[in-house]
């Protein structure tokens, strides 16, 4: 019997024997993952439910029966016995604000963004890489919108300063609940490539960035704002996890029902990433809408192909293994 065979065995054994118990979370790391966001998504659905707005409440019933059911390709984790599980099939309801859409979809594009920004080492490889982070003063929740729209007009003033050194960036916005509990806190988080020639010719200080955000956002005030070179030698990889993630922390996203609601209504329809200059060519696919949440830079072996199914439990939080 070969190896592969073997184990395909001891994995049919284990779930024979545990077929009527076992949930996701009991054979897999990542089942805990899974039950976590499939929770928060239930507390999102009922807040959508309850609100006095059709297209919320439509959101409602496709978060409800968003990844519902889950199949996944079966291996062994060779290493310590864990069972390995790749997703292969769910319906997932897309709607932007679903606690595991969002996982699934920051999953999708750092998996993207992790095979694309190596080719660009490459080709690009003495360009030196900057992380930025813009901010402004919190804004009401209630006013969100109109302050993404004052920043991204100003982003795109700075962009056209003279002294813009970025060749190619890709900017990401996040917003955070205020301490209060009632304000938000919109920043943009950008991945910038420079010229090898930026340190000594055309190089912006702290204070300088601090300055031209300012004057481009036409405020009064002076904004916060943080820069850092990434090391020669180190990879820009390494910061795709911080451009990439969530738009809005799941935390803050159950926090408060009301305040919940009218962050729905206040991104409708705005952009959660923009990439531009040389690293458009490379990509502009990470702005696409409709993208594969399931292949989330997971490799399916569709050959001999075993596959193990469950069912969400809303009565126990779990994801309970199909008979």
């Amino acid at each position: 019997m070969s190896a592969q065979a073997s184990d395909r065995n001891v994995v049919n054994l284990l779930l024979l024997k545990h077929r009527n118990s076992i949930n996701l979370s009991d054979i897999s790391n990542i089942g805990k993952t899974w039950e976590q966001h499939r929770a928060n998504a239930e507390r999102i659905s009922n807040y959508y439910a309850t609100a006095s707005d059709d297209e919320l409440n439509n959101y409602a019933w496709r978060i409800k029966i968003c990844s519902e059911f889950l199949e996944f390709q079966l291996s062994p984790e060779q290493a310590d016995g864990i069972l390995k599980l790749k997703l292969s099939h769910t319906r997932f309801c897309r709607v932007r604000h679903c606690p595991v859409c969002q996982w699934r979809r920051s999953l999708m594009w750092k998996a993207k963004a992790y095979k694309i920004i190596p080719q660009v080492v490459t080709d690009y490889p003495k360009y030196r890489w900057l992380f930025i982070t813009l901010t402004v003063r919190n804004c009401q929740i209630w006013e969100l919108r109109k302050t993404l729209d004052q920043m991204n007009k100003a982003f795109k003033r700075l962009t056209e300063l003279k002294a813009w050194p970025a060749k190619g960036w890709v900017k990401s916005l996040e917003v955070t609940k205020g301490r209060d509990g009632v304000s938000a806190h919109p920043h943009l988080h950008i991945l910038a490539m420079v010229q090898p020639s930026y340190f000594s010719h055309g190089y912006l200080s702290q204070a300088k960035w601090t300055g031209l955000w300012q004057q481009c956002l036409r405020v009064d005030y002076q904004p916060v704002v943080h820069i850092s070179a990434i090391a020669k030698r180190h990879d820009p990889t390494i910061l795709i996890p911080e451009i990439l993630k969530y738009q809005v922390k799941e935390s803050d996203l159950i926090a408060d029902r009301e305040w919940f609601l009218e962050l729905t209504r206040q991104l409708h329809k705005t952009r959660a990433i923009a990439v531009g200059g040389i690293l458009r060519h490379y990509m502009r696919e990470l702005e696409e809408s409709n993208q594969d949440l399931i292949n989330c830079g997971e490799e399916i072996d569709k050959a001999n192909q075993q596959t193990v199914s469950f069912r969400w439990d809303r009565k126990s939080r779990k994801y309970k293994i199909e008979g």
